[in-house]
């Protein structure tokens, strides 16, 4: 096997190429999203979320510091994860869009809390925010899980080499 190399003569790594192989790995879609301050729905689409332990239940999300988005969630008390099911393409990029009104045309529901959560998702939980790591351009923000569900018949919405993609079961193992 032969590697080509993306490290330039003076040692920096080229942030394209580096991008281009992160998009080999496929990954979920979590919406972060909570009632703010004045009761405003916010949130946005987050490609990095990660299942991290068990007792006590923690997730992570890893969040770019130049969001404008994530200064509005980061103090709230309790923070809703919906993991996009297949058919919540346009609810991601409606999530990601950075103008307009995000919520406009979904559904969703508010826990007493204020953890927002969007209907038709495959996967949800309840969380507060349990510690935040910086980790370079991003911050690393682990969340601990108090309540959760799951709609097992849902698949997930997968996003792989910079597009969106659905699971289907291989029949024999390669």
């Amino acid at each position: 096997m032969s590697l080509s190399t993306t490290v330039a003569p003076n040692g920096t790594v080229d942030t394209d190429a580096v991008r281009a192989t992160f998009a080999r790995f496929p990954s979920g879609v979590t919406a972060v999203c909570a009632l703010d301050a004045d009761g405003t729905p916010t949130g946005l689409a987050a490609s990095s979320f990660v299942g991290v332990s068990l007792d006590p239940p923690l997730v992570g999300v890893c969040v770019q510091y130049t969001s404008t988005t994530w200064p509005r969630l980061a103090h709230r008390p309790r923070l809703g994860l919906s993991v996009l099911a297949a058919s919540q393409d346009r609810t991601c990029r409606q999530l990601a869009a950075k103008t307009g009104d995000r919520f406009a045309g979904l559904d969703w529901h508010a826990t007493d809390d204020g953890a927002l959560l969007l209907q038709g998702a495959t996967a949800w939980l309840d969380c507060s925010i349990e510690r935040t790591v910086p980790a370079g351009d991003h911050e690393f923000v682990l969340f601990r899980v108090h309540e959760h569900g799951s709609q097992p018949q849902r698949g997930p919405l997968v996003f792989h080499a910079s597009g969106f993609h659905t699971l289907s079961r291989l029949e024999h193992a390669s």
